[in-house]
């Protein structure tokens, strides 16, 4: 595996490890954020944080793809 699939795939996985902690516990998230969160509603919450893990999941594939 080259160098840049392991950033890729590093990428991806900070990605998507966020995005699972947005999605899953978004106001005990937003607690730990206070004022930068507090304006966004769960549903906005939920829906970037399962963007994030999707957009994580198709680095990581991509990359380990083109790696062989």
């Amino acid at each position: 595996m080259g160098f840049g699939t392991i950033i890729a795939v590093a990428i991806g996985g900070v990605l998507a490890f966020e995005g699972m902690i947005w999605a899953i516990f978004p106001s005990q998230t937003r607690r730990m954020y206070q004022e930068a969160m507090s304006q966004m509603d769960d549903k906005s919450l939920h829906l970037g944080g399962l963007i994030s893990v999707l957009i994580g999941v198709l680095i990581i594939g991509t990359a380990v793809k083109l790696a062989g």
